[in-house]
């Protein structure tokens, strides 16, 4: 009987692909929860795999690792992105907070203790993303930012309804499904700040 083997199989290596080449490390530093970090990795590093794999900063979580659950979301220059849809390289200079970073045991953020006091999560795969998520809505909310649901009041303290909530926290997917305890964290939120 014969076989059919291809290049690979007999021992040779595969055919480099077109297009690319081999990219050097290259040396950075990154800001992240106050702290400076230099990094050598090559550029086409993610953010969230830097975090996650170079320096251990493991709150960010790799969910589906494109853009689409928010389980990596962390705050970069004070607003939400999604740490898998962006180079490391390219935040050389901001200021990168991850859930850690935002409050520790013995003092929280109010977003992190609503979160706990309001029991918004289950599993908790997906929380670390929810709160940074939240302080980023509560900043969007000072400053007078209009959603997809309504146009925003710019005077503290206007109301905010609860679909305006579920809306800008639309990125940030729970397959628990604990999004009711996550919209009761943020109204406690928003009213321990009147």
């Amino acid at each position: 009987m014969e076989s059919s083997q291809s290049p690979v199989d007999k021992g040779s290596a595969p055919p480099e692909a077109p297009g690319l080449a081999y990219a050097p490390p290259q040396s950075f530093t990154l800001r992240i929860n106050g702290r400076e970090h230099a990094l050598l990795l090559e550029p086409r590093v993610t953010l969230l795999d830097a975090l996650r794999e170079a320096l251990q900063i493991t709150s960010a979580k790799k969910g589906c690792d494109r853009g689409q659950c928010g389980a990596c979301t962390v705050l970069v220059n004070g607003e939400r992105i999604n740490s898998c849809l962006t180079l490391a390289i390219m935040q050389e200079g901001k200021e990168i907070i991850t859930a850690e970073g935002l409050g520790d045991e013995e003092h929280l953020h109010p977003a992190q203790a609503a979160f706990v006091s309001c029991d918004a999560f289950q599993c908790g795969y997906c929380t670390p993303g929810q709160v940074c998520s939240a302080v980023a809505l509560l900043d969007e909310l000072k400053a007078g930012h209009a959603s997809a649901v309504s146009l925003r009041d710019p005077r503290p303290g206007a109301a905010v309804s609860d679909a305006d909530l579920r809306e800008r926290m639309s990125g940030n997917i729970c397959r628990c499904g604990a999004y009711p305890n996550i919209i009761a964290a943020i109204r406690a939120v928003l009213d321990g700040a009147r």
